[in-house]
């Protein structure tokens, strides 16, 4: 069973995940209402990833027999003043979660709990990658803010579908 500290830790850290899916999903609407279909199904993609993130922590929770609560989230914003502001947004959230997931693996080490600090491992390492593809985005949003096909194509050729990871920890429900 993980430390107390650290399983109620990871029960907030499942509404930060659940947060960041509304917010990603109220990204990609928002591309979609600008017939942007590439950001659109990147975003809607990501959206799906942080939902996964968070049922990695509940299948956790669940194997661990730890106590699972699913907390509420406030509502997304959804109104975006450019192309721009939502990938700013989204950056800015990935640098808050990285915050997060590095407060979790300080708890585990604090509390010596080995088996959860292995889990946060995975968690750490999709965190680079996140906040690296996001900053990347950014600065192509940024630079052709005016020309919204040169971004599309971008989100094209980079953003492809990824392999799964098979290192990744199991998805509650899948």
């Amino acid at each position: 069973m993980p430390a107390a500290r650290f399983a109620e830790q990871l029960n907030v850290q499942i509404g930060n995940e659940l947060a960041a899916h509304n917010q990603y999903l109220a990204c990609a609407v928002y591309y979609d209402a600008l017939t942007m279909p590439r950001m659109a199904a990147f975003f809607y993609g990501q959206a799906l990833e942080e939902r996964d993130h968070a049922m990695m922590m509940v299948q956790y929770l669940l194997d661990t027999d730890a106590d699972v609560v699913i907390p509420g989230v406030e509502a997304p914003v959804a109104i975006f003043a450019d192309v721009i502001a939502p990938v700013s947004l989204a950056l800015a959230q990935e640098k808050r979660v990285t915050e997060q997931i590095n407060g979790l693996l300080r708890i585990a080490r604090e509390e010596y709990d080995f088996a959860s600090e292995q889990f946060m491992q995975w968690f750490i390492k999709e965190q680079v990658e996140e906040v690296a593809t996001m900053t990347d985005l950014l600065a192509v949003v940024t630079r052709n803010v005016d020309d919204i096909e040169d971004i599309e194509e971008y989100v094209a050729r980079e953003q492809g579908g990824a392999d799964t990871d098979p290192t990744a920890p199991r998805v509650a429900g899948a």
